[in-house]
């Protein structure tokens, strides 16, 4: 195999499928890392490449490629808003987006989630959201915040009139998971299943080319939030995924049980949720940095 081979992007088009030994993988996988710096993901890709070319095209088991090691993600401490940060946010987000700002923080929702929540998911009378198909395909029960609950009859109201132009209109339903569009056919037009954050416009479905109502879009969110984090003059980096840690975090502070927030964030072990334990303020409050117990004279220091 050529340096030139091993040291492209291009190494599996280089390679002559039966050629490959342990050796010229682990050269590749250590060009990628010390030299292309990849980050971890595409590591791993690199290997099961040849791992599934091997297995399900050639038909070959290679017991060396099991061996070589996985190099693994480094653990981040996930971004924090203070409760005060969070307010400012709140109040700079653009009203059309502030709900759902309100109930990423509130109910500790994913974005894709609370964008594509149904009518029916709402249950005022016992205070809840029911998330179906969260991550990993569970679904799970949060809270439904009190202050939020007259802001999400308003949208509905203005859900169900989008909703009753579609019925007037030859737009179909919105989208529902296939297997059910098969059981329930008018289940996508029912009021029910509606979005509770629809998109003020119909759009064509590039993969089944009917014209229908989606949700509000993920990028648009982002976008609102990105702005309203610099109109508060945050200077951490604000994501949809940063009102999330910040809710598990706040629980966490206010001595709700790691396992209850486990429950709410749908984490399926306790230790993805952990992490919050690192970022929480009273981790580290209470605890006195030996510079206190300096004298003045040392720790005092002369302005530029």
């Amino acid at each position: 195999m050529s340096s030139g081979c091993v040291g492209s992007s291009v190494f599996m088009a280089c390679v002559i499928p039966g050629s490959w030994g342990g050796p010229e993988v682990e050269h590749f996988l250590a060009h990628l890392a010390t030299v292309e710096g990849v980050a971890a993901s595409p590591h791993r890709q690199a290997l099961a490449a040849p791992l599934y070319l091997y297995r399900h095209v050639i038909g070959v088991e290679l017991p060396w490629l099991t061996s070589i090691g996985r190099p693994r993600a480094p653990i981040r401490v996930p971004v924090v808003l203070s409760r005060d940060e969070v307010a400012r946010l709140l109040a700079a987000v653009d009203p059309e987006y502030r709900l759902i700002a309100s109930i990423l923080y509130g109910a500790g929702l994913r974005l894709r989630e609370c964008l594509t929540l149904r009518v029916k998911d709402i249950d005022f009378d016992r205070g809840i959201i029911i998330v179906h198909g969260g991550k990993g395909g569970r679904d799970r029960v949060v809270m439904l915040p009190l202050p939020l609950r007259d802001p999400l009859r308003a949208e509905l109201a203005h859900a169900h009139t989008l909703w009753a132009q579609d019925r007037a209109l030859p737009t179909a339903g919105v989208e529902i998971p296939d297997a059910l569009s098969r059981k329930y056919p008018r289940a996508s037009e029912s009021w029910g299943w509606h979005w509770v954050f629809p998109a003020e416009r119909a759009a064509v479905d590039r993969r089944s080319g009917v014209r229908r109502r989606p949700c509000q879009y993920a990028q648009t969110v982002s976008r609102a939030l990105t702005r309203a984090s610099a109109r508060a003059a945050i200077t951490k980096r604000v994501t949809a995924h940063t009102l999330r840690h910040s809710f598990a975090t706040h629980l966490l502070e206010s001595g709700v049980d790691i396992r209850r927030i486990q429950e709410l964030l749908g984490h399926t072990d306790v230790s993805t949720t952990m992490i919050y334990t690192h970022v929480r303020s009273s981790h580290v409050t209470g605890t006195r940095s030996p510079l206190e117990s300096l004298p003045d004279i040392v720790t005092s220091t002369a302005p530029r």
